[in-house]
């Protein structure tokens, strides 16, 4: 693996990030010589060239459905799972995101190929009124139904969670079930976009957040985590995370590590990733900083290997600059510590319509990683990686 190391004060000068509290200063050696030069906005990172299927760790890539046959005019915000019966993959669908008619869809992988999507939940309320639907999250807990959870309503703003269950791997789901409310942020969200985490307890924490209406401005965002200690009954409200910070976050990721600590890693406004830190088991989080890692706006997802190396999927890029930027460019990089972040894989850099965006990304049981992301807007892709190669 080539790796471009730089000096992580020149990147806290730049991005004002924070280490892990227990993390020392970076102790990486530059070696200009034997490593390629940085070519990205921050002036930091190397980026390879664009992957190509087949090749090196990039096993496979596909389209869920074909860009000619499309069961819905558009696509977004796509989620998976392993099952006993395989991979399930889901996303909202409809006419375009935000109006009515959106639903959500369900796929599920079997001989190799995806079935074709199905609506399993929409935003009905009654025979006059139907709103859109958004964000699906599936998630497997150690006991229990699969889960899906999804938000009605007419916007971010004043969405609801909800959430169906499936005995039979995706094939057939229950009756839709509203989370509830809680006095810190109002109705439940469940998991905003990201999958929840599981902790050996049982405990499943799932990354949140809020987008909150203001006058005469645009919405406030913040990030919580809801958490609950009977398999999803009943959920308690953690946060909003460091409420007033400059970086307005939302869409958070949950990577854990070794020493039982956790981090949020988040879609923000100021152009970077943001974090946060956990050392007790996701009570408690520390303020929000920001990464190395540039962001446009838009969301990632990451996941923590059984190798112990952190994975994570995001647009590097921001909204200015030369193209490829903004969405028109998704990438991997891999960390140990996720402090100092090596990108590893660039899955697209072609400008295109809607570009790339909203990754989803799981290690399955084989050890093999698993992404879907919007293809613009016009189909999910499905790539498959295998991590011991990057």
């Amino acid at each position: 693996m080539r790796r471009l190391f730089y000096v992580l004060p020149a990147a806290v000068l730049l991005f004002g990030c924070q280490p892990h509290p227990d993390n020392s200063a970076n102790e990486n050696t530059i070696n200009a010589q034997d490593e390629p030069e940085a070519n990205d906005i921050t002036g930091n990172y190397y980026l390879p060239p664009l992957a190509a299927p087949g090749t090196g760790a990039y096993l496979s890539s596909e389209l869920l459905y074909p860009l000619d046959n499309k069961p819905t005019p558009e696509c977004h915000s796509s989620t998976m799972v392993e099952t006993a019966e395989g991979l399930v993959c889901a996303y909202f669908g409809g006419i375009k995101e935000g109006h009515p008619e959106v639903g959500i869809m369900v796929s599920r992988l079997v001989d190799g190929s995806w079935t074709w999507p199905v609506e399993v939940a929409n935003g009905v309320q009654n025979d006059t009124l139907r709103y859109a639907t958004w964000n699906p999250v599936l998630f497997q807990p150690k006991n229990g139904p699969l889960m899906l959870f999804y938000k009605v309503g007419p916007d971010p703003r004043s969405w609801w969670g909800m959430l169906i269950t499936s005995t039979d791997g995706g094939r057939s789901w229950s009756k839709p079930l509203k989370l509830g409310e809680d006095e810190k942020i109002g109705d439940l969200v469940g998991p905003v976009k990201n999958k929840p985490i599981q902790m050996a307890d049982g405990t499943i924490l799932c990354p949140s957040s809020t987008e909150t209406r203001v006058p005469n401005s645009h919405s406030t965002w913040k990030a919580h985590v809801e958490l609950s200690t009977d398999n999803g009954k009943t959920w308690e409200v953690i946060g909003p995370i460091d409420e007033g910070n400059r970086y307005e976050s939302i869409q958070p990721t949950i990577l854990t590590y070794p020493d039982k600590s956790l981090q949020l890693l988040c879609r923000s406004r100021q152009s970077v990733i943001s974090q946060s830190w956990s050392k007790d088991q996701g009570r408690t989080w520390s303020a929000l900083t920001a990464t190395a890692l540039p962001n446009p706006n838009s969301g990632v997802d990451g996941v923590s290997l059984t190798d112990g190396r952190q994975l994570l999927v995001y647009n590097h890029s921001t909204r200015e600059g030369e193209e490829p930027t903004d969405r028109n460019i998704l990438n991997v990089a891999l960390s140990e510590d996720g402090i100092n972040w090596t990108p590893v894989m660039t899955l697209e850099n072609k400008p295109a319509p809607s570009g790339y965006s909203y990754p989803a990304v799981i290690e399955t049981s084989d050890g093999l990683v698993h992404i879907t992301y919007t293809y613009m807007r016009r189909s999910i892709k499905h790539v498959v990686v295998d991590p011991k190669l990057l």
